[in-house]
């Protein structure tokens, strides 16, 4: 069976969500250049604000928004529920991040941020999410996973 969406009923724009995740690989390239902890604190609270509390209130989102209707970007709709997944691996990455950083990991502090700007490059560049492919397969294997 081929992939399709929507997975779950909850739309979102790919094209905002595309504009964040190059927001997100600047912060950690930004992060990497400047070992700048508060980068990844700012992140953290970002993802953390997008993810439980409102989407609004995330600054990366609203910037995203408002890129999106100044260069007037038309809206392309991607399933919400495969976004949301990613977002938790985002949040999963930064917090790794910081742990390393703490404990002066550098080492793994490199292939982590390797592997999480890749990631978000790919959805910037070519549209293909990652975390959106994960998402998919387990749907397939739990139905009712963040139903």
């Amino acid at each position: 069976m081929s992939y399709s969406c929507p997975l779950n009923f909850e739309q979102v724009d790919s094209n905002v969500s595309r504009l964040n995740s190059l927001l997100v690989a600047t912060l950690v390239i930004l992060y990497f250049v400047t070992s700048n902890l508060f980068i990844l604190y700012f992140l953290a609270l970002d993802f953390i604000l997008r993810l439980f509390i409102k989407k609004a209130c995330s600054p990366l989102h609203t910037i995203a928004s408002f890129i999106k209707e100044t260069l007037k970007i038309k809206e392309k709709f991607t399933d919400g529920g495969a976004k949301r997944l990613a977002g938790y691996f985002g949040l999963v990455f930064v917090l790794l991040l910081i742990g390393t950083h703490l404990l002066n990991l550098w080492i793994p502090s490199l292939v982590i941020g390797a592997i999480f700007v890749t990631c978000s490059l790919l959805d910037v560049l070519f549209n293909y999410c990652l975390g959106c492919k994960i998402y998919y397969i387990i749907k397939k294997i739990f139905p009712n996973f963040m139903s």
